[in-house]
């Protein structure tokens, strides 16, 4: 089995992984970090977005090999101990979540748009969540969260 080596929320990781084993699982299974979701199994969600090498990705999409020697970034390493990033005290400020299970990757596609886009529109904000689904919410104040998060970063 292969063994592939990353940085995870700045700190240096290894494992031994089947060679179809996914970011996702990687991350879930042999790190324990369970804020990256699986939601659809297809790429269609979006719950398993995190940032590799500082772009957003569908991990669910990405072989942990792909990842050797990356640097990757998920929800859990975002907030500085318990003062949240921005865009996640956004999104709580502004309810931009209901049952919290898209949550994540929306933070994490927000945090790459707003790393992009210091002030983007709400157009441009709805085109870059089409990879993004919420069952739950007609994306408005997900919308606005993005909109604060964006300038507050």
């Amino acid at each position: 089995m292969p063994t592939v080596s990353m940085t995870v929320n700045g700190k240096s990781v290894s494992g031994e992984v089947e060679a179809r084993t996914l970011l996702v699982q990687f991350i879930r299974e042999n790190l324990g970090l369970t804020g990256t979701h699986v939601g659809c199994d297809t790429s269609q969600c979006g719950a398993c977005v995190v940032h590799v090498d500082g772009k957003s990705m569908k991990s669910c999409s990405l072989l942990a090999v792909q990842a050797d020697g990356a640097e990757v970034t998920t929800i859990e390493g975002l907030a500085n101990g318990e003062e949240l990033h921005p865009m996640q005290e956004a999104f709580r400020n502004n309810h931009g979540l209901q049952c919290g299970f898209c949550t994540p990757g929306m933070v994490m596609s927000a945090v790459d748009l707003a790393n992009n886009n210091k002030n983007p529109s709400e157009e441009e904000i709805r085109e870059w969540l089409e990879g993004n689904i919420c069952r739950c919410t007609g994306y408005h104040n997900i919308v606005k969260s993005i909109k604060e998060g964006a300038a507050n970063m």
